[in-house]
């Protein structure tokens, strides 16, 4: 019998799996499953929204979410690949965030009905544990050998690994441990990035249950230079249409590599299998079809219908040279020259890039050729084209 996890290797998503052949034994019928969020900021970004289509996609086929929010294990941070500590946050803070980033799930994850997602949050456990019980009770049953083996551990051995942060994996491998026994979920999904913590869990519940658990994660969201979509501090993409609007996501979308583009629409859009074939099977002009469906329907899932087809005529009104296009508000003292509104504007990602870009004649400003990168802007608003993909207007203030 055909599983969603037969239609997810179909899809080509699948990064790492564990038991292969007994979860597909196991997914023949409902199942709870979990994913796990981390609450640093207060909205999600598109990293975030691959993971939250691969549980749409297992809620559609009859499984049961629990959408873990890692109150509890964000007050340490995960160490996975980073080159530094994260910034420690209060208890206030990561609230809030929760509560930022519920209404935004809520937006594609059904609460409602037989297999409806529910919400937990790890610090109602975590918190409350006390630190010789949980060494007692985990400890024994997690090899630092193994631990330090873990890719996410040697890339800051170097640098330096703060014993807060190495307290993370037993963490997140106790959520796995704890919902196994309260809701009965043996399975946990995720990015690959998190796939020795997972692992982890899973093998606790072994241990201390004689039970089998079962983990797989999806491939990442990555730029064509390797670099984790989204999540970068300048050009991030976010899903709150306050930081990021819906117009700044399509432009974004619809703009990425050709390379990039099979992998967004298998991990960020539902549209199927031999339609994605189709679209991506030309490497020439007919790519800009499979990215505006791309940008369409990221926009469509976030934001809604009505917000999507309003972003597409906007597109389309600004490449027709329309006077109904996407607008943009920026402080007049963060932008001392052209270089800096165009960065502050998401235009490009860097200095660096609009300098390349402005050498190459391809950035007008009010429908003149720029040739000076360090112009200084003395106007309140002006319509800025990069290339023939972006139109964008920029008032000052």
């Amino acid at each position: 019998m055909s599983t969603i996890l037969d239609e997810l290797k179909e899809r080509k998503i699948i990064n790492d799996i564990i038991y292969e052949e007994d979860l597909n034994k196991i997914l023949e019928k409902p199942t709870t499953f979990y994913l796990g969020i981390d609450p640093t900021g207060s909205s999600l970004h598109l990293g975030h929204f691959a993971g939250l289509m691969l549980v749409r996609r297992m809620q559609d086929a009859g499984h049961k979410p629990i959408l873990l929010m890692g109150g509890g294990t964000a007050m340490v941070g995960d160490p996975s690949f980073r080159s530094d500590m994260r910034p420690m946050l209060t208890h206030e803070q990561i609230e809030e965030n929760i509560s930022c980033i519920k209404k935004q799930i809520a937006n594609f994850i059904d609460f409602e009905g037989k297999n409806k997602a529910i919400i937990v949050n790890n610090a109602d456990w975590l918190l409350k544990l006390n630190y010789v019980d949980f060494l007692r009770e985990v400890g024994g049953n997690l090899s630092v050998n193994k631990m330090l083996s873990c890719d996410c551990f040697k890339t800051r051995m170097e640098k330096g690994l703060s014993f807060l942060e190495f307290n993370y994996m037993p963490m997140q491998s106790y959520d796995f441990y704890y919902l196994f026994n309260k809701f009965g979920c043996a399975l946990e999904i995720g990015g690959s990035d998190q796939w020795a913590n997972i692992l982890a869990g899973a093998d606790l519940i072994r241990r201390k249950n004689g039970k089998d658990a079962f983990a797989f994660t999806i491939k990442l969201l990555l730029t064509s230079e390797g670099k984790k979509m989204g999540k970068t501090d300048k050009g991030a993409i976010y899903l709150d249409p306050n930081r990021t609007s819906p117009y700044e996501m399509f432009q974004f979308l619809r703009n990425v590599q050709d390379s990039e583009v099979e992998m967004c629409l298998r991990l960020l859009t539902l549209v199927s299998n031999k339609e994605v074939d189709e679209l991506v099977k030309y490497k020439d002009e007919r790519m800009n079809k499979a990215k505006e469906i791309l940008a369409y329907e990221v926009v469509k899932t976030v934001h809604g219908k009505t917000v999507a087809d309003e972003t597409l005529e906007k597109v389309k009104n600004a490449f027709a040279g329309g006077n109904n296009i996407e607008e943009i508000s920026l402080k007049k003292n963060d932008c001392p020259t052209l270089l800096d509104a165009l960065v502050n504007a998401k235009v490009v990602s860097s200095k660096g890039e609009a300098r390349r870009l402005i050498e190459q004649k391809g950035i007008k400003i009010d429908g003149v050729v720029v040739d000076n990168a360090n112009k200084t802007i003395d106007k309140t608003e002006i319509i800025v084209q990069k290339g023939k993909k972006v139109h964008l207007k920029i008032k000052f203030n």
